[in-house]
């Protein structure tokens, strides 16, 4: 996740590149690319993936399935996000022949199949690809209406609430504004904590209130800025969300483990969040845990149930793979049913398989599994399009912070901002 807060970014829009440009060329390092010849004939598939800390026992059990055929290695990626697409990005741009089975982000795959870095998914690899998986990360998946990732896993925020506060979850933005008010008034812990910062957290929760609210940011083929009235809509939502007195004071630099530490902490009535946030909770703060419960985001209208943004991470394969067959098994394996419920039971990352939520062993890990699974059935997805990234930078500037939104002014400039990130005119992500 980018984290550069900078409440007046959208004010100084040229220095605010010229930092984006100095600390993307900072991220650049030595390339150390890894063969793929393998030991005694032995394909090597180097899977780079982001760190999940019990995939390498995936990795085993998949090669144990490969017997023989192929060898699975884990070359583990940087944490935060950017460096991640950084390495990925160079290597595949040099066209290394060591990278194979890639964990993208959902909001790289267009980015990546549009450049032909990775390899569409056909015939019978395709078929499985899509067996039983849920919609919503799919079209994540896919670019010009042809696939090129495996959906692994999914994410998807949840409102967490204090039942001794707040005896009913809010259905609305405005409903938990007004419960939270007073609250206030009665001295008792009020606040509604959520991601404000400048960065994709920002650009997160606007389209999540964008996509509640039936905006579009962009068209439908993802070529042209739309901002119609829903996104507008939405952005006036966000304007009165922080400037509605029950904010964190630290909103507008505010990312998600610092809001889970301050919820956990007691202040928050409200937390909108990641899943991660439940079993943290109940380590640190068991009393607190029992006192709280879990719904879908609040939406913008109580009849209309909100959109809710979508994470997660798709396996993709390098067009530049020396093992291209070997590469797609591997693929398969490390995202099918049985090890999307071992990653979902011990790392915390929900199932893109719709059957895994059925599973009892998930009833433990993930009591919200109900939940998640209704948000992701009815999901929000951010623009797909392969300049995601610039639009990404230049939107959490221009939100930021989310007090100073005009919600006319700043669709207008938007708009333009976006158009021109489509373009690639002015931007380095």
């Amino acid at each position: 996740m980018r984290t550069d807060p900078d409440p007046a970014a959208h004010r100084r829009r040229p220095a605010r590149r010229a930092a984006a440009a100095a600390a993307a060329l900072a991220l650049v390092a030595p390339l150390g690319a890894c063969g793929s010849g393998g030991d005694g004939g032995t394909p090597t598939i180097n899977l780079y993936y982001p760190p999940e800390q019990n995939l390498q026992q995936v990795v085993d059990d998949c090669n144990a399935q490969a017997q023989g055929r192929y060898r699975i290695v884990n070359r583990v990626l940087p944490r935060q996000a950017d460096d991640q697409r950084v390495q990925l990005v160079r290597r595949l741009a040099a066209r290394d022949s060591g990278m194979d089975v890639l964990g993208l982000d959902v909001t790289w795959t267009q980015e990546f199949a549009s450049a032909n870095w990775i390899r569409e998914w056909t015939g019978q690899d395709k078929a499985e690809a899509e067996r039983g998986t849920l919609a919503g990360p799919l079209d994540t998946a896919r670019y010009q209406g042809k696939l090129y990732a495996a959906p692994k896993h999914t994410n998807v925020q949840l409102l967490w609430y204090r039942t001794d506060l707040v005896p009913q979850p809010p259905k609305t933005w405005d409903e938990m504004i007004s419960a939270a008010q007073e609250l206030k008034r009665q001295g008792k812990p009020y606040q509604v904590l959520t991601m404000g910062a400048q960065y994709e957290g920002l650009v997160v929760l606007y389209n999540t209130l964008a996509e509640s609210a039936g905006g579009k940011i962009l068209s439908d083929d993802g070529r042209k800025a739309v901002m119609d009235a829903g996104a507008v809509r939405a952005l006036d939502q966000l304007k009165n969300f922080a400037t509605s007195g029950v904010t964190s004071p630290s909103f507008s630099n505010a990312t998600e483990d610092p809001v889970r530490l301050e919820f956990q902490s007691g202040a928050g009535a409200f937390q909108v969040n990641w899943p991660f946030v439940y079993p943290a909770m109940q380590e640190a703060n068991p009393d607190l845990a029992k006192k709280v419960k879990w719904a879908r985001v609040p939406g913008l209208d109580a009849n209309t149930p909100s959109r809710v943004t979508i994470g997660g991470i798709n396996m993709a394969v390098s067009a530049y793979s020396q093992h291209p067959a070997e590469s797609f098994d591997a693929a398969k394996c490390l995202r099918n049913a049985k090890n999307q419920k071992f990653s979902a039971v011990n790392d915390g990352v929900p199932p893109t398989i719709e059957q895994v939520y059925a599973d009892p062993e998930m009833d433990k890990a993930y009591p919200m599994k109900e939940t998640i699974l209704e948000e992701l059935k009815e999901p929000a997805v951010r623009p797909l399009t392969p300049a995601y990234q610039s639009i990404s930078t230049v939107m959490s500037a221009i939100l930021s912070p989310p007090s100073d939104i005009r919600p006319e002014q700043t669709a207008n400039e938007l708009r333009e901002a976006i158009a021109d990130a489509l373009e690639s005119k002015g931007v380095l992500p």
